[in-house]
């Protein structure tokens, strides 16, 4: 295998399934996303559980930069890298497109879900089945800051 996405859960660096973190300790390298939500922990927490250096990416090595990393994952096919989200991988059209970029490049791909905000709204007492359309607010830097979100609130209400 060549690429996992692995969802980290919702709290800290505990929250990892035991298969994720079974496949982040034969990691060749590790990365973190670090822009579309908030872990419990700094990074430098997850690396002393792990005992593995993470490369932490932002928005901009995410959407302008994966292809970089995704061709230094095509030319080592036999090595593990992983790429973690906060969350479930597949909650964020981030981490989809990730998901969809490797496989045109013919990188084999594995997701490790964990826990998300969408089924932990249940605490809360409501149901996702309540809502309109999901979204994501990401957060807002000094050069970047999307307004796609808001008519889907504006729907939703």
């Amino acid at each position: 295998m060549s690429l996992y996405l692995i969802g980290l859960g919702l709290g800290n660096h505990k929250d990892i399934t035991v298969k994720g973190l079974e496949v982040v300790k034969a990691s060749e390298e590790i990365y973190l996303e670090s822009y579309t939500s908030c872990l419990g922990v700094k990074k430098e927490e997850l690396e002393k559980f792990y005992g593995k250096e993470i490369t932490e990416l932002w928005r901009e090595d995410v959407e302008y930069g994966a292809d970089d990393m995704l061709d230094k994952i095509k030319a080592n096919p036999d090595k593990h890298y992983s790429f973690l989200v906060i969350g479930d991988p597949l909650c964020a059209t981030t981490h989809i497109d990730i998901y969809y970029r490797a496989l045109k490049k013919g990188i084999k791909v594995e997701v490790i879900h964990n826990a998300s905000i969408m089924n932990a709204v249940g605490c809360c007492g409501l149901h996702v089945y309540d809502f309109g359309a999901t979204i994501s607010m990401c957060f807002f830097t000094e050069t970047w800051k999307p307004m796609s979100w808001y008519n889907k609130v504006l729907a939703n209400r």
